[in-house]
């Protein structure tokens, strides 16, 4: 390796430091060593090295410093360098990708042309037919026609005879690929699904056609044999998959094979049962050297084997549908995969049939997420995701998979799992069952040693499922997550932290929904490439918790699980599944995961995530009052959907005390819902609650209202704008008040000062909801100094309009203190110029 320097002097040995210096292999070995361990060396490290090292003992310092200049400018060109190779070849191969898009495209619009020409043809034929009076020869001679074209029957297939197999595997091959690369279906984009080389792919749903279906095309950078691995194994992916048997495999003559699977899938929500198929897969290679798994149901009409009886199961049917990995110039694969299918949609209450309807929810559910899945392996396999806690991807990705599936356990209750139903109350809103033999339940490669009693016991679930409306799935499962404080119980979560320890604990009284230990934490464990998906540690900070029995430490451990939280992801499943853990946290700890799952049922009116922002900011009023706004049906409209919440709780009970936990769980999950509704009810955009029976207080104000009366009264008398709008429109005002740095708030003029108002700012500080900021009393937040300033200066402020308040600490709803280094105090006025209420501006504030 050759270096210059800029000197002219001559250094040690007489090398002259201005002149190209060639090291020597063993040099640049030692050299190499040293970066390798440390690419920057300090000054002093690299004098040692010359000490150290005696072939460098010629060389000067600074030649050493540019040498080690010079390795990192390398070192950084050449993994520039790798990366613009990689966005080429993603480039190119995407570019392929939309070129054969391209043309399936301008076959499908040949098509519709062709189509359209002929149904104009029929058109002019019929209304000529109708005139003549032979129009009855016409029908008769259609009917004739139709009677020489019957619909093809498959005859019946032996189930022992493998060249039948084989024929319904080629039919299938050949239906996937016209659906896969043809036009076979009408495929359309979804929305936000952009293509690019950093994109999932391009994703599109059907269309008009039989059954529901959606089709995925993207880049991964495995190798086809290691992606076709990944996609059979279902399970490991596919989270509503419950079970999946191989029964029968068939070698093939081409090097691929014939297999019989049975699969059974979990029910989206207690409302429905199950689904289970009984299908042909089979993979094969083409001649391009792309690998082919297809796969389709066997009915009477296809022929083939019957399939095994299942009487808890509905039994689906899977159209041609599967996976077409092709090898990429340079390596990688690029994948179409198709899925279609038939849910029999009729066998479920009309209520809920849009989940079965729905090509959007299938496309998230199981053609995104296997093409999410492989992204994920890729990039965990390059090093490319790395994660903390010294756990190892695949650790963690089977902590997901077990809360989901434990969680899909526990919604579908199966008998061959040991769950049997409990009486009820006589109210059926919440079911009720039982699992007297939990082993079955939780695996053999669990550690449940603890978790039961010598007494003898099991697991007890309490679930149930109801409608919600207008409710962003997204939105509310976000704020369950953020806002456990607001239906979660801690002596509740304090029974369930303790059974994971070897001794008893008392069964909480009727006292539910009673408080919250202090505050959550959240520490990330992992999240999926695009953030769809969140494993975290939930810590539920208290201040001790004792009881006759058991004092528990002052905080408790949740492992939990959010997916579904993006707003613009169309026909997602939002979804906060959670399972108490303890400190050691093992890989195979015992988990019992209760939560709660949102599913849309209608299609989603696509609405700017902006507009749903300032609708759920317009909810800040101190009424109802957004409702009687004049553009409140134009509100409603921007956001019509319906949804299914389906809430499950799990615990682990005594045989002798199973009577009481069950009343404990039946009553926790009546509170848990009573309060959810209460939350759906504040964050609705279009606050149709409103129209249900929720009346205005009498001079309450809607948000725009007193967004405008807090700004103008500030100016009136301070004399400076509060907020500074280019315009004087009353949404803007409110988004610049939702918005500003400072937290504001608004307090009634009262005996007893509650607050009415509050912006984003306000409620952070708070740490409280727009569902429970009516609750809070102002004296509860001030400290004595500041309840004795403030009564100093309110006459001030009723005579002057405004007082500037000292630094000083409050508290939040929580309790927790916060301080400010000062306070402003004005009087709000409406417009007849009569207070109506305070305003109070809390400067720099931070928790203590």
């Amino acid at each position: 390796m050759a270096m210059v320097t800029s000197g002219k002097d001559l250094g040690k040995g007489g090398i002259d430091v201005g002149k190209y210096v060639r090291y020597t292999p063993e040099q640049v070995e030692a050299l190499e060593r040293v970066y390798s361990e440390c690419p920057k060396p300090s000054s002093m490290r690299r004098q040692q090295l010359i000490r150290e090292c005696p072939i460098l003992s010629n060389i000067e310092p600074k030649q050493i410093k540019v040498w080690f200049q010079n390795r990192r400018c390398r070192e950084k060109q050449r993994k520039e360098a790798s990366r613009l190779q990689t966005v080429n070849r993603k480039l190119t191969a995407m570019n392929k990708l939309l070129m054969e898009e391209n043309d399936r495209l301008q076959k499908q619009v040949s098509q519709l042309v062709y189509e359209n020409g002929y149904m104009r043809q029929q058109l002019h034929t019929a209304s000529v037919a109708t005139t003549d009076p032979s129009c009855e020869s016409v029908v008769t001679s259609g009917q004739h026609h139709q009677q020489q074209n019957p619909t093809p029957q498959h005859p019946q297939r032996d189930a022992n005879n493998p060249a039948g197999l084989l024929a319904i595997a080629e039919e299938t091959l050949a239906e996937f690929l016209s659906k896969a690369t043809g036009t076979a279906v009408d495929w359309v984009q979804m929305v936000g699904m952009k293509p690019g080389p950093d994109s999932i792919g391009i994703i599109a749903v059907s269309h008009n056609c039989s059954g529901v279906a959606a089709r995925a095309c993207g880049l991964v950078s495995l190798e086809p044999t290691k992606v076709a691995e990944i996609l059979k194994d279902r399970p490991s992916w596919f989270r509503d998959c419950r079970s999946l048997d191989v029964l029968t495999v068939i070698p093939t003559g081409n090097g691929g094979n014939i297999e019989l699977i049975y699969m059974q899938t979990y029910a989206p929500t207690t409302l429905a049962s199950a689904r289970d198929f009984w299908t042909l897969r089979y993979t094969t290679g083409l001649e391009d050297g792309s690998l082919v798994i297809c796969e389709r149901s066997l009915t009477p009409t296809t022929g083939g084997p019957a399939g095994p009886p299942a009487p808890n199961f509905v039994r689906a049917d899977m159209l041609p549908s599967g996976y077409l990995i092709r090898p990429c110039e340079g390596g990688g694969s690029m994948i179409h995969i198709v899925d279609h299918v038939d849910l029999d949609a009729w066998s479920v209450p009309e209520v809920l049939r849009p989940l079965y309807e729905s090509p959007k929810i299938l496309a998230q559910k199981m053609t995104i997420a296997a093409l999410r899945h492989i992204r994920q392996i890729a990039l965990e396999t390059s090093g490319e995701v790395v994660y903390g806690g010294g756990r190892q991807p695949a650790v963690l990705r089977n902590f997901s998979q077990r809360l989901s599936r434990g969680f899909n356990d526990a919604v579908n209750g199966f008998a061959d799992d040991g769950w049997s139903l409990l009486g009820n109350d006589g109210v059926e809103d919440v079911t009720i069952v039982i699992n007297s033999s939990p082993s079955k339940l939780l695996g053999s490669n669990v550690n449940s040693s603890g978790m039961f009693s010598s007494f003898g016991g099991g697991i007890l679930c309490a679930k149930a499922s109801m409608l919600l409306q207008n409710v962003p799935p997204a939105l509310l499962v976000r704020f369950l997550r953020e806002h456990r404080s607001e239906w979660a119980d801690c002596g509740v979560d304090a029974y369930s932290a303790a059974s994971l320890r070897a001794s008893p604990y008392a069964v909480p009284g009727g006292r539910v929904n009673g408080g919250f230990f202090g505050g959550q934490v959240i520490l990330p464990l992992a999240h999926t490439v695009e953030h769809e998906e969140f494993l975290e540690v939930i810590r539920l900070e208290g201040h001790g918790f004792g009881h006759d029995d058991v004092v528990l430490g002052r905080d408790m451990y949740l492992l939990q699980l959010c997916s579904g939280v993006d707003e613009n992801a169309v026909g997602a499943c939002a979804q906060l599944v959670f399972a108490p853990i303890d400190e050691s946290f093992a890989d195979d700890a015992p988990l019992l995961p209760s939560g709660f799952r949102v599913i849309p049922l209608d299609p989603k009116t696509e609405t700017p995530a902006a507009t749903r922002t300032l609708d759920l900011a317009s909810t800040l009023e101190v009424g109802s009052g957004a409702a009687s706004r004049p553009n409140s049906d134009s509100a409603s409209n921007a956001y019509n959907q319906r949804s299914v919440l389906t809430i499950a709780f799990q615990f682990t009970y005594e045989n002798h005390l199973r009577e009481n936990v069950a009343a404990m769980a039946r009553q926790y999950v009546r509170s848990v819902v009573a309060s959810v509704q209460r939350v759906a009810m504040a964050i609705t955009p279009s606050r149709l609650g409103a129209h249900i029976g929720t009346k205005n207080p009498p001079g309450s104000p809607e948000a725009l209202t007193l967004a405008r009366w807090i700004s103008r009264s500030y100016r009136f008398h301070t004399g400076v704008e509060l907020l500074r709008a280019d315009t004087q429109a009353g949404d803007s005002l409110l988004k610049l008040l939702w918005h500003h740095s400072d937290a504001i708030m608004c307090c009634s003029l009262k005996a007893s000062p509650v607050f009415t108002f509050a912006n984003q700012a306000g409620l952070d500080m708070l740490e409280t909801t727009l569902v429970a900021l009516q609750d809070i009393n102002l004296e509860k937040i001030l400290d004595d100094n500041g309840r004795k300033v403030l009564c100093s200066e309110f006459s001030k402020i009723m005579q002057q309009g405004f007082a500037y308040l000292p630094s000083g600490v409050c508290l939040s709803s929580m309790g927790r203190p916060v301080s400010y280094e000062q306070a402003l105090a004005w009087k709000v006025m409406n417009e007849e110029d009569s207070p109506h209420c305070l305003a109070f501006m809390f400067m720099n504030w931070s928790f203590v």
